[in-house]
């Protein structure tokens, strides 16, 4: 199932998608709904099947869920912990170490108050010379880590404050619009595999493209469950977090965003997120 929200009557509503197709579920956002399915026990898609109104409607979508937190893994894939150990001048590369090592990076991202969802503009510094998207896998994680979904997201990210100390990393990482994610949630009946997924990014500027890459999640080097366990012990997340899971499509600073450009990550299990970039 393909949930998300909608702006419906003036309120952001819960919809099922269908396509372009949108189902509202009257009288709850997304983040109702779920918080109901706990309470009641019972599967968000379930419950959300049952609570959907027969009235479909080409609705876009807007941000998919409200997450009480927000959390992002690194040097998940090889080719992002070279680039940061190359982007520092390492020697004993510290961010391979990481890369190779059981434990994960991970850092806090933020609260719903830095995310946007799509067509939304996403945040360029104004004391950075380098922001760059991250396109990546997320997961939408209920109570005690369980895996609700997948979507899209972008973990837009000031690397030249990272690269004059890693000491500054949460500035790099946290600040207003910092992260994008959507278009819908999809939930693990129906993405089975999230393990292979092909993750495509372009920045345009100007109607032309700037930057194109592409990565599959094949190349995770991390597993989902492996990623959850680490964030969450001794960390009792709070339902609904948001978990990404690390880029491997990597923006160097000749690609830097500028104020107008057009992010767009896109993934055919999941659809299309879309962002204009600003200066906040």
């Amino acid at each position: 199932m393909r949930l998300g929200q909608i702006r419906w009557r003036n309120e952001p509503v819960a919809a099922i998608f269908e396509g372009r197709l949108a189902r509202p579920i009257p009288d709850h956002s997304l983040f109702d709904l779920l918080r109901r399915s706990e309470l009641e026990r019972t599967s968000l898609a379930d419950l959300a099947a049952e609570q959907a109104s027969a009235h479909k409607e080409e609705i876009p979508p807007i941000l998919p869920i409200s997450p009480r937190e927000v959390w992002a893994c690194g040097c998940t894939y090889e080719s992002s912990a070279a680039f940061r150990d190359a982007e520092h001048g390492t020697r004993e590369g510290f961010y391979a170490y990481v890369h190779r090592q059981p434990r994960p990076e991970i850092f806090f991202k933020g609260t719903a108050r830095v995310c946007v969802g799509p067509g939304q503009p996403i945040g360029i510094r104004s004391d950075s010379r380098f922001t760059a998207p991250e396109p990546e896998l997320a997961v939408l994680l209920g109570q005690k880590g369980k895996v609700l979904g997948y979507t899209l997201a972008n973990d837009v990210s000031a690397w030249d404050i990272e690269r004059e100390n890693p000491l500054y990393l949460p500035q790099s990482k946290i600040y207003s619009a910092c992260c994008s994610f959507g278009p819908v949630i999809v939930t693990p009946d129906e993405l089975t595999d999230p393990y292979n997924i092909e993750i495509t990014c372009t920045i345009s500027r100007g109607g032309e493209t700037r930057f194109s890459g592409s990565v599959s999640t094949a190349r995770l080097a991390r597993r989902i469950e492996t990623l959850i366990e680490y964030l969450t012990r001794s960390n009792p997340v709070p339902s609904p977090t948001l978990m990404l899971t690390g880029t491997g499509i990597i923006v160097t600073e000749n690609d830097a965003l500028a104020p107008g450009d057009v992010v767009t990550i896109s993934a055919p299990q999941i659809g299309e997120l879309s962002n204009p970039a600003a200066v906040v």
